[in-house]
Formats: structure tokens, sequence, C-alpha cells
């Protein structure tokens, strides 16, 4: 079985994903739980390492980008990203509040509408690919 290189970047991509949630709670978990750190200090200190992390991971395995424009790509990632967590947010207000959908369901529904996002945008925008 032959996977296209366009797929097989967006597993890397949901690879790297998960790692970065791993950095995100990981961080906020220990900010916020053994250092009493105001918990959206914490919150917003584990998103900044993680999309961080992530675009680290991105640019070196996913994307294998050696344009030298590092700072660039980082900002434009980052924008990104802050775009897609309001994504997210929208998606959960909209399904879980606003229709009364489960909490969980909405933001698994969250995730994978934000995962399309980062991942065409990153491709388009932010690495060339």
């Amino acid at each position: 079985m032959v996977i296209s290189a366009f797929f097989l970047k967006f597993i890397k991509f949901c690879i790297v994903g998960a790692s970065g949630m791993l950095v995100d709670f990981g961080v906020t978990y220990i900010l916020k739980e053994r250092h009493r750190v105001n918990r959206y200090v914490a919150n917003a200190a584990g998103f900044m390492l993680a999309a961080s992390s992530n675009f680290v991971l991105n640019r070196m395995w996913t994307f294998q980008s050696t344009d030298p424009h590092f700072a660039a790509q980082y900002f434009h990632f980052i924008v990104i990203s802050v775009i897609g967590l309001a994504i997210n947010s929208l998606v959960i207000f909209t399904v879980h509040g606003r229709l009364k959908k489960n909490f969980y369901v909405s933001k698994l529904l969250a995730i994978a509408v934000v995962t399309l996002w980062n991942f065409g945008m990153n491709s388009l925008v932010t690495f060339g690919a």
C-alpha cells in the first residue's frame, strides 16, 4: 500500500499534535497543581510551550523545512494556533452550549475541526508545502 506524501504529512502532524497535548497538559498541571500558579496563567503557559514544541517538531520532522526565516514561520504558526484555539472554543460553545450536546463529544469535534484548520493553514502559509 502506498501512502501519499500529503497524507503522511498529516499523520506526522497528528502525532506531533498528540505530543503537544502531553506538553500542554503536563506544563499546565505542574504549574497549577504543584506550584499553585493561577489556572489561566498555567493554561496559557501550557498552550504556548505546546505550540512552540509543535512548531519545532513540525518544522523539522513533518514539513522538513530549511527555510531560513525561522522567526517568520514561528510567528505564522503561533497566529494560526491562536486562531485554532478560538475556533476550538467556538465549536465547543456552539455544539455544547447552544445545541446541548455532550461536552466531550463537542470537544472531540472541536479537536477534529481545529486539526484540519491547523494542518491546512500551516501547510499553505507557514511551511508552504
